[in-house]
């Protein structure tokens, strides 16, 4: 019976066996085949990844710089801001002789504090809930230069911050008003 083919049950099961071996010998030679990286490509990667970190560095602290100099800006032309309310509503620069809120006082601890106007019973500030900050390696705490009355300059005032000690804003200090 070499022309007679098994059929039923029997034909099932050795077509299934048939194809399993085939699927197994073909999934051994497809692994055989593969190989991995060669050392020239993983080297050829690395070297990209390494002048794209040596691009991205820079960068990033160029923009961190930038950031931190911002920060000092928006500061010092925010505690310049409330200098110039202080003065419309306490009739004086805080600290100088015409300041009728609290003459004499130290300016930045001025602008954090509940002011009483005497003359017209209002109150004023406070503008800060803490004196602002400098951003890391600015150095010192902002200041603020009331100009000493009687003067030329007398009535004006600047912010000062820095000058960076880090290197920030090519090491010059930032000022308001300018």
């Amino acid at each position: 019976m070499p022309g007679r083919r098994p059929s039923g049950t029997l034909a099932l099961n050795l077509h299934k066996f048939q194809r399993t071996r085939e699927m197994r010998l073909n999934r051994s030679r497809r692994f055989r085949n593969q190989g991995g990286f060669s050392l020239i490509e993983l080297m050829i990667v690395v070297a990209i990844i390494g002048i794209l970190a040596a691009i991205a560095v820079p960068l990033y602290q160029n923009i961190q710089s930038r950031a931190r100099t911002a920060k000092a800006t928006a500061d010092v032309r925010t505690v310049a801001a409330a200098v110039v309310q202080y003065a419309a509503g306490c009739a004086g620069l805080p600290g100088s002789v015409a300041d009728v809120c609290n003459p004499g006082g130290a300016a930045p601890n001025a602008l954090v504090v509940i002011q009483n106007n005497p003359v017209t019973g209002q109150n004023i500030g406070p503008f800060f809930n803490a004196f602002p900050l400098p951003p890391p390696g600015w150095g010192a705490a902002y200041t603020v230069n009331i100009a000493a009355c009687p003067g030329a300059l007398c009535g004006t005032f600047q912010v000062i911050a820095g000058p960076a000690t880090n290197g920030d804003n090519g090491g010059v200090a930032v000022t308001a008003p300018q």
